[in-house]
């Protein structure tokens, strides 16, 4: 039974280990499965890739919607040039900086899902 307060201890800190490893303020990951198979009625928004930059965790997507050019990012997706995508209202963050990318953002919208689609832009 002196186990049981050690895994639990185990536990929290390693759940604490991952949450802290997200950007502040960023949603959840892994709430909602990413992919082509994802049912597209959850995805309210749509746009077209126009570039795309993997990292080891996280997939950001400049994408053009309504003849605005934004940023997305989320967890890692195989997206490419030229693909029209649906995915989640997310969370803006503003000038947000990626230390991985050694990159600052003026906008960026973290999403939970990004699906691939045959839709037309």
């Amino acid at each position: 039974m002196k186990a049981f307060p050690l895994l639990l201890v185990l536990a929290i800190a390693s759940a604490s280990a991952v949450a802290q490893s997200l950007p502040s303020g960023h949603p959840p990951m892994g709430a909602a499965k990413q992919g082509k198979d994802m049912p597209e009625v959850q995805l309210t928004q749509k746009a077209k890739v126009l570039s795309t930059i993997d990292t080891d965790k996280y997939t950001y997507i400049e994408v053009t919607q309504n003849k605005k050019t934004l940023w997305l990012a989320g967890a890692k997706i195989a997206v490419k040039k030229g693909d029209v995508i649906r995915f989640d209202d997310g969370m803006v963050m503003t000038n947000f900086e990626s230390k991985t990318l050694k990159r600052t953002f003026p906008s960026v919208t973290f999403v939970n899902s990004v699906a691939v689609t045959k839709e037309k832009e």
